[in-house]
């Protein structure tokens, strides 16, 4: 038995570029709609749709499900993480109230968060979590999660055993960005990363 699970990332949000928690709802632009539906133009294989409850995410899985005539479900645990004080914040309005909380963040994102942040390692527990749950509930299907770049991150890191702030400094994730993880019965899951 083969348990496919693709992990898309949302496409670009209004308001341009921000750190974007779970508390801010910015819906995409007609851009992020684009990189959306290129994403997934070649693909019609998945037998449902799990998504984060923000709009980046729910919106397009709502239309999706419709087009593909496949049901849909939201899970808050696929929201992404919490950025404390910097909720909303340009990186240059974070450089302007500290100049040196952008590079000790990226050097060490499990000690250097901003105040009020969700901790990495909650967020961790409550996205592996999840994904467990679907890989178990979904077992032989292809399943889609419209989630966030911390999401994919986070699924990576546990796939292959790395320490989330490695993952954090070198992972890349371009919106519409797919990560898909290949889970045959009684192997380790296999990871497959592409923007496409």
């Amino acid at each position: 038995m083969t348990t496919r699970i693709d992990v898309i990332r949302h496409g670009e949000p209004v308001g341009g570029r921000r750190y974007r928690g779970h508390g801010v709802d910015d819906p995409l632009t007609d851009a992020g709609w684009q990189q959306m539906w290129d994403a997934v133009a070649d693909r019609t294989s998945w037998r449902h749709i799990t998504t984060s409850p923000l709009s980046r995410c729910l919106d397009f899985s709502q239309k999706l499900s419709k087009k593909l005539k496949i049901g849909y479900s939201v899970d808050d645990r696929f929201k992404e993480v919490g950025f404390g004080i910097w909720e909303g914040l340009s990186p240059d309005e974070i450089l302007s109230l500290s100049p040196d909380a952008l590079e000790h963040f990226y050097k060490d994102p499990i000690r250097n968060r901003p105040d009020g942040a969700e901790p990495l390692e909650s967020f961790s527990h409550r996205v592996w979590q999840a994904y467990q749950e679907i890989v178990k509930r979904h077992t032989n299907e292809n399943v889609l999660i419209v989630a966030h770049a911390g999401i994919i991150r986070v699924i990576t890191a546990n796939i292959l055993g790395m320490e989330l702030d490695r993952v954090y400094s070198s992972l890349k994730i371009e919106y519409g960005g797919i990560l898909t993880s290949i889970i045959e019965e009684g192997a380790a899951p296999k990871l497959i990363v592409g923007s496409r």
